[in-house]
């Protein structure tokens, strides 16, 4: 047996794109399925395609309608990946214009949400980096 992927649907394709590339996550391949009307965007850490993260998008009605929205339900907590530099990559996402909910202010740890409100984990590879500002000042915003 082996990890193949989970699998997030998300309601605006271009926006969650921008958060995981903000994240350091790469498009590995894409297959855009005209007859069922939906996208399939697969997405890695770059030296880590084994671990992959399948965005599904489904198209809006040609009426122009909102696509249905199938709300915050889903059957797993959070995806969660290692980063070289904790205080760097939360600091590229609040210049992206994302929120982080959860600082790391014990320079291990921190949470983001993506922009279908999917729980991200963030955790510092090996040790944790001492404590510093603005992080360890830095109150938590919201659910993470």
């Amino acid at each position: 047996m082996k990890y193949l992927h989970t699998m997030i649907r998300v309601s605006d394709i271009d926006a969650t794109l921008a958060f995981f590339d903000l994240l350091g996550l790469e498009e590995l391949k894409r297959y855009d399925i005209e007859a069922g009307r939906f996208s399939l965007v697969f997405l890695a850490a770059p030296g880590d395609e084994d671990a992959q993260v399948e965005l599904t998008y489904n198209w809006p009605p040609e009426d122009g309608s909102e696509p249905e929205v199938y709300g915050e339900g889903r059957n797993f907590g959070h995806l969660a990946y290692a980063v070289d530099d904790i205080y760097e990559s939360c600091q590229r996402l609040m210049d992206g214009g994302i929120t982080i909910n959860r600082p790391p202010r014990d320079g291990r740890m921190a949470f983001v949400r993506s922009p279908d409100n999917i729980s991200i984990e963030l955790l510092q590879k090996g040790e944790p980096k001492p404590p510093a500002e603005p992080w360890s000042s830095m109150e938590n915003i919201g659910e993470w």
